[in-house]
């Protein structure tokens, strides 16, 4: 009996307690507005922490768009979508976003031009990464890009947000050096953490994207230039009509691509005054398996831009082994090192001269273009979404613990 009465005092196995984990809130942008690139850091930045295995418990944040003056089928007039927009960045979002604050223990916002969020979350634990400083350079810069009284007030109120922010971090060391430029913050609180490139970037096949590509792009041509991004005045959009215009004097069979969706009307004028409009492709966004097929499929990929905060078409170009003709920028030097050809901004025969040297090496020089390819392969592939990751969740850490 006396061996019973031990055995059923014995003490439970023990179990070790459950450790709550630090929840850390990824305030993505508004889906409706369709930026792409801030869309992706959002999702690869919650994977890739997933997958790192960190003791942080990260959740993308985002609320749906209140539309007032426009339907979810048909935005209608540009005016009013923007009016949306801002009612929503301005007034919807932040009141949403006051009643996350007791959820989280850091908040991590992935564009600056949200930064007006800060107000209504505790500035000493979130992080805002500023990709360039495009956004506030009508107050920044006042004599370089004037702008209205209400759209520099606006802006002013965004760019005290991001002040505010107990950490900044910065897509590259160009964009950090011009924060640091401008005063902006202390440069203990300004981290660089370059952008990783999406997994579907890679020269091998993917037999279903790759018919999609083949369907978007029609009949093959010899020699397919493209271009990834926005029509927004620094893409040099002009540039590039011009250039292409020039190309096609000398290679009448080149071809441009450009996926990001219409020209302006601006642009489309012009196309048709060079006389190059038939020889374009536009194409939507796209999904990134097919977007990276289309790559692979391209000669070349152009990136004439005077501003770029990162460059990541730089990257996702060279990672599909596609060579790249960019702009003489630091930035894209900075991306791009000697993997990558470099002309300088508005310098028509110089791309042009570049451009048909490339393509004449593609063709007659086939040891010498791979050499260059397998060059940018591997300078792309130290940019990966774990690697940021990584990054971020030592910045994460060093905040949770002060």
């Amino acid at each position: 009996m006396h061996t019973s009465i031990l055995n059923n005092l014995e003490s439970p196995k023990y179990t070790e307690p459950r450790v709550r984990l630090p929840k850390v809130a990824i305030v993505c942008d508004l889906l409706e507005e369709n930026w792409a690139s801030m869309d992706l850091i959002g999702v690869m930045l919650e994977r890739g922490l997933r997958d790192l295995g960190s003791n942080i418990n990260a959740i993308r944040l985002c609320p749906p768009m209140h539309r007032r003056l426009t339907r979810s089928d048909k935005n209608g007039p540009q005016f009013l979508f923007n009016a949306d927009r801002i009612l929503n960045r301005f007034w919807d979002y932040p009141r949403w976003l006051r009643t996350q604050r007791d959820r989280f223990d850091l908040f991590h916002i992935v564009d600056h031009s949200y930064s007006q969020l800060v107000y209504h979350l505790p500035a000493d634990r979130t992080i805002v990464t500023c990709h360039d400083v495009d956004t506030f350079r009508s107050v920044l810069e006042p004599t370089r890009e004037k702008r209205s009284f209400a759209f520099r007030a606006m802006t002013g109120y965004t760019l005290k947000g991001l002040q505010k922010a107990a950490r900044i971090t910065c897509d590259s060391i160009a964009t950090q050096g011009e924060v640091l430029a401008h005063g902006l913050m202390d440069p203990e609180r300004v981290h660089v953490v370059p952008n990783g490139i999406h997994p579907s970037c890679t020269p091998k096949p993917d037999r279903d994207a790759d018919r999609e590509a083949s369907r978007l792009m029609g009949s093959s041509c010899a020699h397919d230039l493209l271009h990834v991004g926005t029509t927004i005045p620094r893409k040099r959009i002009d540039d590039l009509l011009r250039i292409f215009a020039q190309v096609r004097k000398q290679i009448p069979d080149a071809r441009l691509i450009r996926v990001g969706g219409p020209f302006t009307t601006e642009q489309t004028k012009l196309a048709k005054r060079l006389n190059v409009a038939d020889a374009i492709l536009v194409l939507p966004q796209l999904e990134r398996n097919v977007l990276a097929s289309i790559y692979r499929r391209s000669s070349l990929t152009l990136l004439p831009s005077d501003r770029e905060g990162f460059g990541l078409p730089l990257a996702e170009a060279m990672a599909c082994g596609t060579p790249v003709i960019a702009s003489d920028l630091p930035v894209l030097r900075e991306v791009g090192a000697d993997a990558a050809e470099y002309c300088g901004v508005g310098d028509t025969e110089g791309w042009t001269h570049t451009i048909k040297r490339l393509l004449q090496e593609r063709t007659e020089d086939r040891e010498a273009w791979q050499h260059r390819r397998d060059r940018g392969m591997r300078r792309a592939s130290v940019f990966t979404w774990a690697e940021y990751a990584r990054r971020m969740a030592a910045i994460y850490s060093e905040l949770l613990t002060v």
